[in-house]
């Protein structure tokens, strides 16, 4: 349930790359890009007070990745971002000059857009990102979706113009059927995870993250004590906590939380490698769903992630209820099957001595957790979750 990372490299520097990639300056250029868009709005940070006194804790927030960017995931930070980056480094190519964020409307750079086609692998949500970042810029793109990928989630992707591509088996073979694809057909492969050999543009979906983090930290008196970031191939959770590390240093919050059924970096923080685990029990967190780490994740959280976890299906659909249904005057939250992973794990951790003694949770602490999704099938969120609050129909609408 609890590990404690104990590997050598543990508490090291960042590679490099990586340090680039989750840096300041890089975190400043992806804030840039997304303050150049007509939708951009910075996504809420709420507190709860009376579930952090519950919980036996100073504060708790959750920054609430459900209202972002029309998309409904932190997702749309990524391949978005991604994808207007590689077309303007595609445009500079061209014309002999760096080419900024505000010149995306203009007619010679469309041009050089439309001939450039854009694919992925996804569980709904990074497909979503990509084909709403090649829409923006007028490319093409091409979603690989699985067979657990829902018919809402297939259909929203759809809706930005993708071509859908249905793909036998799990995440993990779409994956690696773009990669073959893509090679093939030289189009650009916008992964959410890397592999050997493929590492930059994962990157660039990861630097996209960092905003999260930057806008959370501006609405919080003091940096929190402890960040529950969930886990799937990863990268979001390196992401933040990388970014974190490079900022706060010492002080920088942890840990990192996964579904039981889907653990691949727990299990690779266990055998201490990359490791590749079996096929399981599909997970209600589907949007974690993934049996094989990113490997600049792995590097990332190999070095600053300090503690990982698991939760069950039932804390996560246990979440999704409370959020709706909050305590006293905590505000109400969509919260989408993946979403409230890390708050699982923190009610699971605060209520187990030892595992508050092993993370130092007490009632000094001040805790961040990330929201990473809303109602992003509507039909599965109102089957988890049933009626909820006048005020979150809209949400999930």
């Amino acid at each position: 349930m609890l590990l404690i990372n104990q590997r050598p490299e543990h508490n090291q520097p960042l590679v490099p790359a990586d340090a680039e990639a989750l840096g300041l300056a890089g975190a400043d250029r992806a804030e840039h890009y997304l303050r150049a868009r007509d939708d951009h709005a910075e996504t809420p940070l709420y507190a709860l007070p009376a579930l952090a006194n519950g919980l036996g804790i100073a504060a708790l927030h959750v920054k609430d990745e459900g209202q972002r960017l029309g998309l409904g995931s932190f997702k749309a930070l990524g391949g978005a971002y991604a994808v207007m980056r590689l077309v303007l480094e595609e445009a500079g190519k061209r014309f002999g000059r760096e080419v900024d964020i505000c010149e995306i409307n203009d007619p010679k750079l469309r041009a050089i857009a439309a001939q450039m086609t854009f694919c992925c692998a996804t569980d709904g949500n990074h497909g979503r990102s990509v084909a709403q970042g090649a829409g923006l810029v007028g490319a093409r793109s091409v979603i690989y979706v699985h067979a657990g990928v829902s018919a809402e989630r297939v259909a929203a992707i759809a809706r930005f113009g993708a071509e859908i591509v249905q793909v036998e088996g799990g995440y993990d073979q779409a994956v690696r059927e773009v990669a073959r694809v893509g090679a093939e057909r030289g189009w650009k492969i916008v992964s959410n995870t890397s592999w050997r050999g493929y590492e930059r543009i994962p990157g660039l979906v990861m630097q996209g993250y960092t905003v999260i983090v930057r806008e959370a930290l501006r609405h919080m008196a003091e940096p929190p004590t402890h960040v529950f970031l969930q886990a799937g191939v990863g990268g979001f959770a390196a992401a933040l906590a990388g970014y974190m590390a490079i900022l706060l240093g010492e002080g920088r919050p942890k840990a990192v939380v996964e579904p039981r059924r889907s653990a691949c970096v727990y299990a690779s923080v266990e055998a201490g490698r990359p490791v590749t685990i079996a096929p399981q029990l599909s997970t209600v967190m589907a949007m974690l769903e993934c049996a094989e780490p990113s490997l600049i994740a792995w590097r990332v959280l190999a070095r600053v992630g300090d503690v990982f976890m698991t939760v069950d299906e039932d804390d996560a659909v246990a979440v999704m209820n409370r959020l709706a249904r909050p305590l006293d005057n905590d505000p109400a939250i969509v919260s989408g099957e993946s979403g409230g992973a890390g708050l699982a794990g923190l009610i699971r951790a605060a209520g187990d001595k030892g595992m508050r003694a092993a993370l130092g949770l007490d009632a000094t602490s001040r805790v961040l957790v990330i929201n990473s999704e809303g109602a992003t099938d509507a039909g599965r969120y109102t089957e988890l979750v049933g009626a909820v609050p006048r005020e979150l129909e809209l949400q999930i609408a």
